[in-house]
């Protein structure tokens, strides 16, 4: 999943809250200009709103992360290459107890299946990075 939890009281708004989170979970810096902007809200599984934010970090490999060992059990990348490749992207179909049915993207073959609202976050984020490719 991203950095990301619940908005402080003295975090202005969801871009305010995004910087705080990447900055307590990843332990990057990450300045207001860098922000691209918001996709979207999105309702999560326990009914909250999530209001995903995009920002640009430069090169990956300039920064230094420091995870928070209390908050975060790993951290992993996928290029925008392995992401946009047909045999990398799927679809998983569910069903609610009340007959209620459902498909959500999926990414596969990287270190780790990217499922649930990342992948949902991350499909919208393709779509407006490289419109007519994904």
């Amino acid at each position: 999943s991203f950095p990301g939890g619940r908005r402080d009281p003295a975090d202005g708004d969801a871009v305010a809250t995004a910087l705080r989170e990447t900055r307590e979970e990843l332990g990057v810096a990450v300045t207001a200009t860098s922000v691209w902007g918001q996709l979207r809200t999105l309702p999560d599984r326990q009914g909250m709103t999530v209001a995903p934010v995009v920002a640009n970090l430069g090169p990956l490999e300039a920064l230094t992360l420091n995870p928070n060992p209390d908050e975060v059990e790993e951290v992993f990348t996928l290029p925008l290459a392995h992401l946009l490749r047909e045999e990398n992207q799927g679809y998983t179909h569910f069903r609610t107890a009340s007959g209620y049915g459902y498909t959500l993207p999926v990414f596969l073959n990287g270190p780790h299946k990217v499922w649930g609202l990342t992948a949902i976050v991350t499909e919208l984020t393709l779509e407006l990075l490289v419109p007519g490719r994904y």
